[in-house]
């Protein structure tokens, strides 16, 4: 807890938290979360962070004077105490500490162990207000975790509007284009995440902010749309079509996304797409495999000559 204010500041932070109360699960989690320390070990640390007092207010310190003691510690996981108070969910403490952390970028975007920063945690944990107060003093959105997700590549695939708000609004438009550019390590732009988990409205958001309505995955080149089709989604389909979705873009195997419903019970998204495909992209393209199999029909195998076989390094 932090100690008492003068009356004319803002009131002393609540006590900490001594029962082990988050927004999500376990399951949902990608932090260290609380239910991955002991019992004991959860104790120790809330006596700890209560013991904790912060330095002086920002702006004391003299210039070229040593780091409060706060800023300098860190878990075995590499959290900071900026970390550990977003995980644990201290609304009051958190605050606290990025206002006197001032505008100071190693400390705001020191990353973890699973290179989260601050601002990750706070996307993680549905904190948009810590958020805010992060991207105001100044820390950087595009940083990456070890997942190559940016917090906005996080907010799409956890579905937190309010969250993808606070991001795209309190962000500089230079971090912003490249945030909706930008893939993870596994290809997918936030326009990607949105879409596979079907978050009509993020999806929206994304593409009025200037999100490529066609950007491809890098690994198989598929497009929202491709992907919406894949997923069986009228609604996301008609609406990234109304948003200029490309039906004529193939991926890299040369499948248009009218090509995905071939098979598929949906009817009406075959119909929502046969309007606008070229018709030379509404047939199945031949696979390579039935090529080779009928370039190779006409031989038989005691027929295939073979010249350039080697046994012992002599020619046979």
């Amino acid at each position: 807890m932090l100690p008492a204010r003068p009356a004319d500041g803002p009131a002393a932070c609540p006590p900490l938290k001594s029962e082990r109360q988050l927004s999500l699960g376990p399951d949902e989690r990608h932090d260290s979360g609380l239910d991955s320390l002991k019992e004991e070990d959860y104790q120790r640390l809330v006596r700890e962070l209560q013991d904790i007092r912060l330095d002086a207010p920002a702006g004391a310190r003299t210039q070229g004077g040593p780091e409060p003691a706060w800023k300098l510690q860190l878990s075995e996981d590499g959290d900071t105490f900026l970390h550990l108070a977003i995980i644990h969910e201290e609304k009051a403490l958190s605050l606290e500490i990025i206002r006197q952390a001032g505008r100071d970028p190693a400390f705001l975007d020191a990353q973890n162990g699973l290179r989260q920063t601050p601002l990750h945690l706070a996307v993680i944990t549905d904190q948009p207000e810590i958020a805010e107060m992060l991207l105001k003093a100044g820390c950087d959105p595009e940083i990456r975790d070890f997942r190559g997700n940016t917090p906005l590549h996080i907010s799409c695939e956890q579905g937190s509007l309010r969250g993808v708000g606070v991001l795209t609004q309190y962000c500089q438009q230079r971090h912003l284009q490249s945030l909706l550019q930008s893939s993870n390590y596994n290809g997918h732009t936030c326009l990607h995440l949105a879409a596979i988990q079907g978050y009509l409205a993020i999806v929206e958001c994304l593409l009025r902010l200037g999100a490529d309505v066609n950007a491809q995955e890098p690994c198989n080149g598929r497009t929202a749309l491709h992907l919406a089709v894949d997923l069986q989604n009228p609604e996301l389909v008609s609406l990234l079509l109304r948003h200029g979705a490309d039906v004529n873009k193939v991926t890299y195997q040369g499948y248009s996304p009218y090509h995905l419903t071939w098979g598929r019970s949906n009817s009406i998204i075959q119909e929502q797409l046969r309007q606008f495909t070229m018709l030379d992209l509404q047939m199945l393209p031949e696979s390579e495999d039935e090529e080779s199999c009928e370039s190779e029909s006409d031989f038989t195998e005691d027929e295939l000559l073979y010249d350039d076989c080697f046994i012992g390094g002599r020619p046979c």
